[in-house]
């Protein structure tokens, strides 16, 4: 199946990224499934998934210039 691109807004990036979380601390593996943008008017976020996870935890991180570690910890 052929992965399909995250939606684009007008000028906008993601400020979020999605993750799947398996395990707890140093040995959590965190995989990145979606992005999140703000809504307009500032009150929730739109969100963009590649899959939706039937186990473990979703998290929300704010996306940040260390975004090469995994799981942006």
């Amino acid at each position: 199946m052929a992965k399909q691109s995250q939606p684009k807004l007008p000028g906008a990036k993601p400020t979020h990224r999605l993750y799947r979380v398996i395990g707890e601390g140093q040995s959590a593996s965190w995989t990145p499934i979606g992005a999140a943008w703000p809504n307009k008017d500032g009150m929730g976020f739109n969100l963009s998934c590649d899959a939706v996870p039937l186990q473990g935890r979703l998290v929300l991180r704010a996306i940040t210039e260390r975004m090469g570690v995994e799981g942006g910890q």
